[in-house]
Protein backbone atom coordinates (compact mmCIF):
# COMPACT_ATOMS: atom_id res chain seq x y z
CA UNK A 1 0.00 0.00 0.00
CA UNK A 2 1.24 3.48 -0.86
CA UNK A 3 1.05 6.00 1.98
CA UNK A 4 0.95 9.78 1.70
CA UNK A 5 2.63 11.75 4.48
CA UNK A 6 1.65 15.36 5.18
CA UNK A 7 3.25 18.16 7.16
CA UNK A 8 0.37 20.62 7.59
CA UNK A 9 1.32 24.24 8.20
CA UNK A 10 -0.46 27.57 8.26
CA UNK A 11 0.25 28.31 4.57
CA UNK A 12 1.92 25.16 3.25
CA UNK A 13 1.49 21.40 3.24
CA UNK A 14 4.58 19.29 2.68
CA UNK A 15 3.81 16.07 0.81
CA UNK A 16 5.72 12.78 0.74
CA UNK A 17 4.93 9.25 -0.45
CA UNK A 18 6.09 5.80 0.53
CA UNK A 19 7.56 3.65 -2.20
CA UNK A 20 5.71 0.54 -3.37
CA UNK A 21 8.04 -1.69 -1.33
CA UNK A 22 7.35 0.30 1.85
CA UNK A 23 11.04 0.96 2.41
CA UNK A 24 11.43 4.70 1.91
CA UNK A 25 9.55 7.97 2.19
CA UNK A 26 10.14 10.27 -0.76
CA UNK A 27 9.44 14.01 -1.02
CA UNK A 28 6.90 15.05 -3.62
CA UNK A 29 5.89 18.70 -3.40
CA UNK A 30 4.85 21.59 -1.21
CA UNK A 31 1.27 22.73 -1.67
CA UNK A 32 0.94 26.44 -0.89
CA UNK A 33 -2.01 28.71 -0.22
CA UNK A 34 -2.42 32.45 0.33
CA UNK A 35 -4.35 32.21 3.58
CA UNK A 36 -4.54 29.64 6.37
CA UNK A 37 -8.30 29.25 5.92
CA UNK A 38 -8.23 28.82 2.12
CA UNK A 39 -8.19 25.02 1.96
CA UNK A 40 -10.38 24.13 -1.02
CA UNK A 41 -7.56 24.12 -3.60
CA UNK A 42 -5.17 22.50 -1.12
CA UNK A 43 -7.60 19.63 -0.52
CA UNK A 44 -8.30 19.30 -4.24
CA UNK A 45 -4.57 19.01 -4.96
CA UNK A 46 -4.03 16.44 -2.21
CA UNK A 47 -7.03 14.47 -3.45
CA UNK A 48 -5.57 14.53 -6.98
CA UNK A 49 -2.13 13.40 -5.78
CA UNK A 50 -3.64 10.57 -3.72
CA UNK A 51 -5.63 9.33 -6.71
CA UNK A 52 -2.65 9.58 -9.10
CA UNK A 53 -0.37 7.60 -6.77
CA UNK A 54 -2.94 5.02 -5.65
CA UNK A 55 -2.67 6.03 -1.99
CA UNK A 56 -4.39 3.73 0.49
CA UNK A 57 -3.82 5.74 3.69
CA UNK A 58 -2.78 9.26 4.65
CA UNK A 59 -0.45 10.07 7.55
CA UNK A 60 -0.84 13.54 9.00
CA UNK A 61 1.69 15.08 11.33
CA UNK A 62 0.20 15.99 14.71
CA UNK A 63 1.83 19.17 16.06
CA UNK A 64 1.78 18.49 19.79
CA UNK A 65 3.52 20.84 22.20
CA UNK A 66 6.85 19.63 23.56
CA UNK A 67 5.14 18.55 26.80
CA UNK A 68 2.70 16.39 24.81
CA UNK A 69 -0.32 18.66 25.21
CA UNK A 70 -2.51 19.74 22.33
CA UNK A 71 -2.52 23.42 21.44
CA UNK A 72 -4.16 25.63 18.84
CA UNK A 73 -2.27 24.03 15.92
CA UNK A 74 -3.64 20.59 16.86
CA UNK A 75 -7.21 21.93 16.71
CA UNK A 76 -6.61 23.28 13.20
CA UNK A 77 -5.00 19.98 12.20
CA UNK A 78 -7.96 18.02 13.54
CA UNK A 79 -10.33 20.06 11.37
CA UNK A 80 -8.03 19.51 8.38
CA UNK A 81 -7.97 15.75 9.11
CA UNK A 82 -11.77 15.57 9.04
CA UNK A 83 -11.83 17.52 5.79
CA UNK A 84 -9.24 15.19 4.21
CA UNK A 85 -11.11 12.05 5.25
CA UNK A 86 -14.32 13.43 3.80
CA UNK A 87 -12.72 14.61 0.53
CA UNK A 88 -10.55 11.57 -0.18
CA UNK A 89 -12.53 8.77 1.46
CA UNK A 90 -9.20 7.49 2.83
CA UNK A 91 -8.26 6.80 6.44
CA UNK A 92 -6.08 9.54 7.92
CA UNK A 93 -3.79 8.54 10.80
CA UNK A 94 -1.85 10.77 13.19
CA UNK A 95 1.91 10.75 13.64
CA UNK A 96 3.66 12.88 16.25
CA UNK A 97 5.59 15.54 14.36
CA UNK A 98 7.47 17.21 17.21
CA UNK A 99 10.88 18.45 16.06
CA UNK A 100 10.50 17.16 12.48
CA UNK A 101 10.97 20.64 10.99
CA UNK A 102 14.08 21.14 13.11
CA UNK A 103 15.40 17.74 11.98
CA UNK A 104 14.52 18.55 8.36
CA UNK A 105 16.45 21.82 8.57
CA UNK A 106 19.48 19.98 10.00
CA UNK A 107 19.34 17.40 7.21
CA UNK A 108 19.19 20.11 4.56
CA UNK A 109 22.07 22.00 6.19
CA UNK A 110 24.20 18.83 6.39
CA UNK A 111 23.57 18.08 2.73
CA UNK A 112 24.70 21.56 1.70
CA UNK A 113 21.38 23.15 0.78
CA UNK A 114 21.72 26.92 1.10
CA UNK A 115 19.59 28.54 3.79
CA UNK A 116 17.56 30.59 1.29
CA UNK A 117 16.77 27.42 -0.74
CA UNK A 118 15.63 25.34 2.26
CA UNK A 119 12.24 27.03 2.54
CA UNK A 120 11.21 25.52 -0.80
CA UNK A 121 11.68 21.93 0.39
CA UNK A 122 11.75 21.90 4.20
CA UNK A 123 8.05 20.94 4.48
CA UNK A 124 8.57 18.05 2.05
CA UNK A 125 11.51 16.77 4.08
CA UNK A 126 9.48 17.12 7.30
CA UNK A 127 6.66 15.14 5.62
CA UNK A 128 9.20 12.43 4.77
CA UNK A 129 10.32 12.25 8.40
CA UNK A 130 6.71 12.06 9.63
CA UNK A 131 5.91 9.34 7.11
CA UNK A 132 9.06 7.30 7.79
CA UNK A 133 8.43 7.36 11.55
CA UNK A 134 4.90 6.11 10.89
CA UNK A 135 6.15 3.40 8.54
CA UNK A 136 8.67 2.21 11.13
CA UNK A 137 5.95 2.11 13.79
CA UNK A 138 3.44 0.33 11.51
CA UNK A 139 5.25 -2.31 9.44
CA UNK A 140 1.98 -4.22 9.02
CA UNK A 141 0.93 -1.85 6.23
CA UNK A 142 3.93 -2.86 4.18
CA UNK A 143 3.12 -6.55 4.33
CA UNK A 144 1.02 -7.83 1.47
CA UNK A 145 -0.07 -11.30 0.46
CA UNK A 146 1.12 -12.63 -2.89
CA UNK A 147 -2.22 -11.76 -4.44
CA UNK A 148 -1.71 -8.09 -3.52
CA UNK A 149 -4.33 -7.91 -0.79
CA UNK A 150 -3.46 -6.23 2.44
CA UNK A 151 -2.83 -8.45 5.46
CA UNK A 152 -4.42 -7.49 8.73
CA UNK A 153 -2.08 -6.44 11.53
CA UNK A 154 -1.32 -9.01 14.22
CA UNK A 155 -4.45 -8.52 16.29
CA UNK A 156 -7.02 -10.98 17.52
CA UNK A 157 -8.94 -10.62 14.24
CA UNK A 158 -5.81 -11.00 12.13
CA UNK A 159 -4.53 -14.19 13.79
CA UNK A 160 -5.67 -17.73 13.17
CA UNK A 161 -8.20 -19.31 15.56
CA UNK A 162 -6.69 -19.83 18.96
CA UNK A 163 -3.75 -17.49 18.37
CA UNK A 164 -5.32 -14.47 20.06
CA UNK A 165 -4.73 -15.83 23.53
CA UNK A 166 -7.90 -17.73 24.24
CA UNK A 167 -7.43 -21.18 25.75
CA UNK A 168 -8.93 -23.88 23.53
CA UNK A 169 -7.64 -26.84 25.50
CA UNK A 170 -9.99 -29.31 27.19
CA UNK A 171 -8.25 -29.51 30.32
Amino acid sequence: MILMGLDYGSKTVGVAFSDALYLTAQPAETVTRDSENKLRRTCARLEQLAAERGVGRIVLGRPLNMDGTAGERVEKCEAFKVMLERRTGLPVDWQDERLTTVAADEILEETGVRKQDRKKVIDQVAACLILKEYMDAHPEYGKENHDGTERKPDTAEGKPDGAAGEDRSDG
